[in-house]
């Protein structure tokens, strides 16, 4: 029998962001169940599960959850709770500045209520954070992992708080800047396309009606996703270099060229709120699983936001790898099995690569000013609007609901 004076957990998930987090609601009939043990590690204090209302940020960062993202959640049993502050997306309007054609994907087509929801990070993470407050899980708060050691069964992690554990199973959910996977020898993949995203809350003088923009613009897409009341979510690409004037702007003449570049379509521009900027990249490791590890969220894959799929396609991660560990914890095997992890790929590789090839096909295509391709481009918004079974399926790949 091993000796060993660490404390052993069956999984260590590394990092409670949205990403950690919705992995611990979703082992929670794991652990309830067959008794596993889960270890949280997360840098950040924790901010306190409040009793008062909560009061939304005009400023606070959002996250379109596609449909199929809230069926998980749901399946979690924290979506009721969740969608309190949630705007629903009724409508996805995709258009190019001074093109003609335009495509619409409704949620009527498909007869549900919406094809999405934009919730508020911070909610989001209140009510995760809420749900594995009623977990027995092991939470290293705040704590950093200073390193990690390979063992015969997982890995040995020494912590910032002076404490060291071991886990069969660790699950990168850090967002891939904490370097430990630089540290564990595995590579990423990196095609920088060369832009910013300037990301702010934008109030508009007319009702959005559920609907979200992606408009295509010549220096780059420009979104627009409904929040509750008049507010909308904003992310403007911009081309590395051009961001900082604008980010230097004053309100009004920032929201002045706002509409100059994205047009009336939503109304007019009267308020907005701190503006952001941060580099797009398309990311990918090389590697997110091997024996006793896995690696989700922004570790494994960061996309271009064009598309609204980053945070959709981590939780579907997420849900996979719980599919994995319950499939093997039937057949007796550890969470951190060859045969689990390979099973965890095994799910993970087409909508991977689907989803991928997408979002990044978008920006190419859109990306590229040239005359008939730019024609080409309108013609095929316009056909894809008359097309009703192109169209619808579109839409249920937006909604997560195909891979």
């Amino acid at each position: 029998m091993r000796a060993t004076s660490r404390p052993r957990v069956d999984i260590a998930i590394i990092g409670g962001g949205l990403v950690g987090a919705s992995l611990g609601c979703a082992l929670a009939p794991l652990v309830e169940r067959a008794g596993l043990r889960v270890a949280v590690i997360e840098a950040a204090p924790l901010q306190p599960q409040r009793a008062e209302p909560w009061q939304p940020s005009f400023d606070a960062r959002a996250s379109a959850i596609a449909g199929g993202s809230a069926q998980h959640f749901a399946s979690l049993g924290v979506w009721e709770h969740m969608a309190e502050m949630a705007a629903p997306i009724r409508t996805i309007h995709v258009s190019e500045r001074g093109r003609f054609g335009a495509t619409r994907l409704r949620a009527a087509e498909l007869g549900v209520e919406a094809l999405g929801h934009v919730i508020p990070n911070a909610w989001m993470g209140r009510v995760l954070h809420g749900r594995l407050s009623e977990l027995p899980l092991a939470w290293h708060c705040p704590a950093r992992v200073e390193a990690i050691h390979p063992v015969a069964e997982g890995h040995r992690l020494q912590l910032s708080d002076g404490s060291e554990l071991e886990a069969g199973l660790t699950v990168l959910a850090d967002g891939g800047r904490s370097g430990l996977k630089e540290r564990l020898g595995i590579e990423s993949r990196e095609w920088p396309y060369d832009q910013l995203a300037l990301i702010a809350s934008v109030e508009v003088s007319r009702p959005h009606g559920g609907v979200a923009y992606e408009r295509f613009t010549s220096a780059g897409p420009i979104a627009l996703l409904p929040l509750r009341g008049q507010a909308m979510e904003l992310v403007w690409t911009h081309e590395r270099g051009q961001e900082g004037r604008r980010l230097a702007l004053s309100d009004g003449d920032f929201l002045a060229e706002l509409q100059q570049a994205f047009g009336d379509r939503a109304g007019h521009f009267r308020r907005v709120g701190r503006r952001h900027a941060y580099p797009l990249s398309l990311i990918t490791a090389r590697e997110t699983a091997r024996p006793g590890l896995a690696v989700l969220g922004n570790a494994a894959h960061a996309l271009h936001p064009v598309a609204g799929q980053g945070f959709n396609l981590a939780l579907r991660g997420v849900m996979d790898l719980v599919a994995a560990i319950e499939a093997g914890s039937e057949r007796g095997e550890a969470a951190g099995s060859t045969v689990v992890l390979q099973d965890f790929e095994a799910r993970r590789d087409a909508d991977r690569d689907n989803v991928i090839r997408f979002s990044d096909g978008l920006i190419r295509l859109f990306g590229l000013d040239m005359p008939l391709l730019s024609h080409a481009r309108g013609a095929g918004l316009v056909g894809l609007n008359l097309v009703g079974p192109l169209r619808r399926g579109l839409a249920r790949r937006a909604m997560g609901l195909e891979r």
